[in-house]
């Protein structure tokens, strides 16, 4: 079963090529306002139309809540909500039901599932199914910014070519800026230089990946819990829930490897009564708990698995050594259209610490 979480409880369902995919959400407080125009424009962030350097797959994805709420309010009871797929083409992936695409799930996938499992267009396994989390994050985000959360994601990497982005950057300023281009980014010299390197991809066949960060602003202190259900325990978990995910930091990350502790730590000051860190290093989290400061976490994304260059597989059936090429529509690089699903699981993961340490209500 695809689900997560005990206060904030998500399941998705659907699969890539069948009639729908969504979400069920269990634990948005009654009486909670639930604004359907909000999680429509999220999904809109979300789609390829109308991107020069993304799938073809022209998708609607048109929001349907059936169940939970009333009169634009939480009725208690779960929320569920889905769109339809209404561009599938089961055609491209006929040839591929005995010879596993590299980089796909459809190896392991037959092996566990059998060989009637429908993995057109990568069935419970593609991306299409983060439409579900999409949804679930908005409405995560909906129970944290009555009390002044904000969180905001951005392309911070493609192909290599990094972005160069203040650090005290307002929520707002990078929202507009990374909105101002199609590959998400708020630096647009960089922005230029991803988006050529997109398109170079393109014309040869193949893909490129990168890094998208987010920040989380305006939490309290002590959100999370310690070891197992940590901050960065829960972050990471849904992250990797994106199928593209392959790395996950927090803070300094892995760039901590080289600094010695004194250059690492985060010292304390005062503002006012207000105890602050004169660095964020950390991320905003110490012993698996918000510290006050910024929550900052990065995804490393992969470059997309589909290609058109030809690549070595095996015939399951024949037992024999195979070439194939990967027809459809896919994304040249995945990383601007992930931006706002990388917002949205670390909305999920606030809003389930947040509900669980009494945080909200």
């Amino acid at each position: 079963m695809m689900a997560w979480g005990s206060r904030f409880r998500i399941e998705l369902f659907g699969s890539s090529h069948g009639p729908e995919v969504g979400v069920i959400v269990d634990g948005v407080p009654a009486g909670t306002p639930v604004d359907a125009e909000r999680i429509q424009r999220e999904l809109d962030r979300r789609r390829p139309v109308g991107r020069r350097l993304a799938t073809r797959r022209h998708e609607e994805d048109r929001l349907v809540i059936d169940s939970g709420v009333s009169d634009g309010r939480a009725d208690g009871g779960a929320i569920r909500a889905h769109v339809a797929n209404e561009d599938v083409r089961r055609a491209p992936y006929e040839s591929l039901r005995t010879v596993p695409r590299p980089g796909h799930a459809d190896y392991p996938a037959r092996v566990r599932l059998g060989p009637e499992a429908d993995l057109s267009g990568g069935g419970i396994f593609s991306g299409r199914m983060t439409v579900g989390l999409v949804i679930a994050g908005t409405l995560a985000r909906g129970l944290w910014e009555p009390k002044g959360v904000e969180i905001a994601a951005f392309t911070r990497a493609i192909a290599g070519i990094e972005a160069r982005v203040e650090e005290d950057l307002s929520i707002a300023e990078l929202r507009r800026r990374s909105g101002a281009n199609e590959v998400g980014s708020p630096d647009p010299a960089a922005a230029e230089a991803m988006a050529r390197a997109i398109e170079e991809a393109r014309r040869d066949g193949d893909s490129v990946g990168g890094v998208i960060e987010v920040r989380a602003e305006g939490l309290p202190v002590g959100v999370g819990e310690p070891f197992f259900d940590s901050v960065e325990s829960a972050v990471a978990h849904l992250a990797f829930s994106i199928p593209a995910v392959k790395g996950v930091e927090f803070g300094a990350g892995f760039a901590a490897t080289a600094m010695r502790g004194s250059a690492h730590n985060d010292g304390f000051a005062l503002e006012g009564d207000r105890v602050v860190t004169r660095t964020n290093r950390a991320g905003g989290i110490l012993g698996g708990l918000t510290v006050g400061t910024p929550v900052v976490v990065r995804f490393a994304v992969k470059p997309t698995s589909s290609i058109a260059k030809e690549q070595e597989s095996v015939d399951l059936v024949r037992r024999t050594p195979a070439r194939l090429k990967v027809a459809g529509r896919h994304d040249p690089c995945i990383v601007p259209r992930a931006v706002p699903v990388a917002e949205a699981v670390v909305a999920i993961a606030l809003a389930e610490l947040g509900l669980r340490g009494g945080f909200l209500p």
